[in-house]
């Protein structure tokens, strides 16, 4: 059995809108919500970035029972940890009992915005792992002062605290991340079905595991791939691009040599087909992942929520994946 969640596409949507989303999805039947957290879209097509923090408090009064998990923020440059750890700890008070903070090492394209220095991938990961211990620290309600290697916390203590402490998710993409994120972490949280999950549960990793999934649904399937390729060209992206480019010019210059038959190829769903979407989750749930969120591109939302809540979630009950 998977719990199947939806995307607020942070990059694509202006806040109002994704609130907007969250009622929709939670009204037709998703399990959970997952939202991104950037400073800048990857590219300029979509446009937007609204501040994740603000934006959840908006889900929170706009939804009654679904919850909602950041997926991924990074507290290691362009956030303090403790500020990370203030800014969950409140929502998780509008969110109560469903709230999941979802942390990872970050892209350069976020955290470089404030001009420090952009680590090598070992060194973020040695950040991550002590800012988690900041944030933990903190949601204990105790006085707090940390003078650590990478981060330094005087006299500060979280008076605004949730009942129940929110869990913390840990992205992970290779097998050192995957070790890391099993020692500190509540859970997995991933972007495609990925071998990773193996060494994290290896590596003595318990919680609940993530992953999200590409789509566009659209009436034909050529529409799709080419309202993707407008869209969300970066998904064909190889390698760590994601990762290490700075603007989202630069994000555009990578993608002028991604084409519509790139997308059509890839790993992205394009199909108006719902059985081919849960073959798709069925994938992911081979896989080890359970908790898969679906991530629709472009701006047909609305037409989406209703094709799955009229035939992808029937589709998936009847192969018994929900």
């Amino acid at each position: 059995m998977v719990a199947l969640g939806y995307t607020l596409s942070s990059e694509e949507h202006p806040p109002n809108d994704l609130v907007e989303h969250a009622a929709l999805a939670e009204d037709a039947g998703f399990d959970f919500l997952g939202i991104s957290d950037h400073f800048h879209p990857w590219t300029t097509t979509q446009g937007e970035s609204a501040f994740v923090w603000s934006t959840l408090g908006g889900v929170a009064h706009a939804t009654d029972d679904i919850p909602v998990g950041v997926g991924v923020t990074c507290p290691i440059l362009r956030y303090h940890p403790a500020t990370v750890a203030q800014a969950a700890a409140t929502v998780a008070d509008m969110l109560p009992g469903r709230f999941a903070l979802g942390v990872g090492t970050g892209e350069l394209l976020n955290e470089h915005v404030l001009g420090d220095h952009w680590p090598e991938h070992a060194v973020r990961l040695e950040m991550l792992e002590e800012a988690v211990d900041v944030i933990r620290s903190l949601w204990t309600g105790e006085q707090v002062n940390h003078h650590g290697e990478h981060y330094t916390v005087q006299n500060a203590r979280l008076f605004t605290l949730p009942e129940e402490t929110p869990p913390i998710q840990v992205s992970a993409y290779g097998e050192r991340a995957a070790r890391t994120a099993a020692d500190i972490g509540d859970g997995f949280w991933c972007v495609g079905p990925q071998d990773t999950v193996e060494t994290w549960e290896e590596a003595g990793g318990e919680g609940p595991r993530y992953t999200q999934l590409q789509m566009c649904y659209a009436e034909t399937e050529q529409e799709a791939v080419e309202t993707a390729h407008e869209w969300w060209p970066n998904d064909a992206l190889p390698g760590e691009l994601s990762a290490q480019l700075p603007t989202p010019v630069h994000f555009e210059q990578a993608c002028e040599l991604v084409s519509e038959a790139d997308i059509a190829e890839g790993g992205m769903v394009t199909s108006p087909d719902p059985e081919d979407h849960v073959e798709s989750i069925r994938e992911a749930v081979d896989a080890g992942y359970d908790h898969v969120y679906v991530h629709q591109v472009g701006p047909n939302q609305a037409e989406f929520v209703a094709f799955y809540e009229d035939e992808v979630f029937p589709a998936l009950a009847d192969a018994g994946l929900v």
